[in-house]
């Protein structure tokens, strides 16, 4: 089971959430299972590096003041122009209930459609909602494209491989990615001038009135 450790503290209600942002710490909220809205802070670097491991699917055991809360990320909002963390939800998990959540999907191999007849891979659906316990819940799922062989073959829900414990709920004949025949380009044709059409220098151009000697 990976779960990863992430301090944080109670939440400094003295001060605005722009001021703890300007501070270095990001305000947070924890709540699910028996735990109440609980509003707490968190250091911005943290935060950030254990969202890059943990993503929306892996367990993250917030550690305060004694205590160990295993959650998931439910929501984490950025900055549109510094990308930093303005603001992460953390629900609280029941170890001993099970959790229904989306887990992203990892497309594994290489695909001879792709590689030998020139075909575009093409991923319709990167992620699939699962249910187990939340010790079982896999960080990814892998699917093998080794068996996209021919053009406009594709890999489904049931591709998935599963570990055990792990269900996936999305309709088994989903597609997950398929190989298309790539377009053609599209060639302007080239436009040739008709030579008997094109006045020769010095005469006058067809439909004109030639001039009166002077």
């Amino acid at each position: 089971m990976d779960i990863i450790p992430l301090t944080v503290t109670a939440r400094d209600t003295s001060k605005s959430p722009k001021q703890l942002r300007k501070a270095g710490h990001i305000p947070c909220v924890v709540y699910g299972n028996s735990v109440t809205n609980t509003p707490i802070q968190c250091e911005m670097k943290l935060l950030h590096k254990t969202f890059a491991k943990a993503g929306e699917s892996t367990l993250v055991e917030l550690q305060m003041d004694g205590q160990k809360i295993p959650v998931l990320f439910k929501a984490i909002s950025f900055h549109p122009v510094s990308s930093h963390a303005m603001h992460a939800d953390f629900y609280a998990v029941n170890m001993k209930e099970e959790i229904e959540t989306t887990v992203p999907v990892r497309f594994e191999g290489e695909a001879p459609a792709v590689k030998d007849l020139g075909g575009i891979f093409i991923a319709s659906q990167e992620e699939v909602t699962v249910r187990c316990l939340p010790a079982n819940l896999p960080h990814e799922l892998v699917v093998d494209i080794s068996t996209l062989t021919e053009l406009h073959t594709s890999v489904y829900v049931s591709d998935i491989k599963l570990p055990k414990g792990v269900e996936v709920t999305d309709d088994a004949e989903a597609v997950l990615a398929t190989v298309q025949e790539a377009r053609a380009e599209e060639v302007e044709p080239e436009v040739v001038a008709d030579a008997a059409a094109v006045p020769a220098e010095g005469a006058p151009a067809a439909g004109s009135e030639p001039k009166e000697a002077e």
